[in-house]
């Protein structure tokens, strides 16, 4: 009986120590000083650098905020898609404002924030490569950002595309298409739509796939951090923030997606 006790309390011990060790990061990130943030640069409104070399963009304006509710400055780091999930694995960053979808994948191994941002998948094109539907891209040149929600899009919806992988589509999938070296691409539909109307020889399809929530994404074992940024999207969005961010990168015409504070 008394080696069971033993072995109970060694366990219980171990338990406590782990969640110990996970326990925390909002104290860690305010005794270093600053917050590291991980943020996607290569593409109009969502991310990129202004003609100082600054960042700016919809993502950054999120994080900056988020930044002043934690009460410490903000250190980005420009992540690759491909990147963006191990760089919080491996402890290199706090959190990620950079587009990320919520996915049941992607939440196995991260926790997720309520939304802050929704979009869909949309297809752009070049006006003389004549896709008009999915079946239209089946032998075409696309690219996709590798490893993305549009890269098992592509394969499903179009298998026989031959699919041009980049580990970032904006500005590398961007610089492609405007330069014709791709016949069509796929990525999500508020940087196409914005690429589109910024360029005369690119057109984008008027079907979006999906309904995809934009999560800010951190390491799981840090309830007290999920909760806090909960809190800080929930008064993003309740607050007028979110609408007012928005129409500020898309234009003061645009119609924000409908997002609830509740996170429902």
């Amino acid at each position: 009986m008394q080696l069971r006790f033993t072995r109970f309390a060694a366990a219980a011990a171990m338990l406590l120590l782990a969640a110990s060790a996970q326990a925390g990061r909002i104290e860690d990130i305010k005794a270093r000083g600053y917050v590291r943030i991980g943020v996607s640069l290569g593409g109009e409104p969502v991310g990129f650098r202004n003609a100082s070399n600054e960042p700016v963009g919809y993502d950054v304006d999120v994080a900056r905020q988020l930044a002043a509710r934690l009460g410490v400055p903000v250190r980005f780091s420009d992540v690759s898609s491909d990147a963006r999930i191990s760089m919080l694995m491996s402890k290199q960053l706090d959190l990620v404002v950079a587009n990320v979808s919520i996915t049941p994948q992607r939440a196995r191994v991260v926790d997720f924030s309520i939304p802050y941002n929704q979009a869909g998948l949309r297809v752009i094109a070049q006006k003389r490569a004549q896709v008009r539907t999915l079946a239209d891209l089946n032998g075409k040149r696309v690219v996709v950002g590798r490893g993305t929600t549009a890269d098992a899009f592509l394969k499903k919806s179009a298998p026989r595309a031959v699919v041009v992988y980049t580990d970032n589509f904006a500005p590398d999938g961007v610089l492609l298409l405007q330069q014709k070296r791709v016949d069509a691409g796929i990525e999500d539909s508020s940087l196409l739509d914005y690429l589109a109307s910024k360029n005369a020889q690119l057109e984008t399809l008027p079907t979006m796939y999906g309904n995809t929530p934009i999560g800010i994404a951190m390491a799981k074992g840090d309830p007290a951090l999920l909760k806090f940024v909960n809190g800080f999207v929930s008064d993003y969005i309740r607050s007028g923030a979110y609408a007012a961010n928005y129409r500020k990168w898309w234009g003061s015409k645009a119609v924000p997606p409908v997002l609830s504070p509740q996170g429902q």
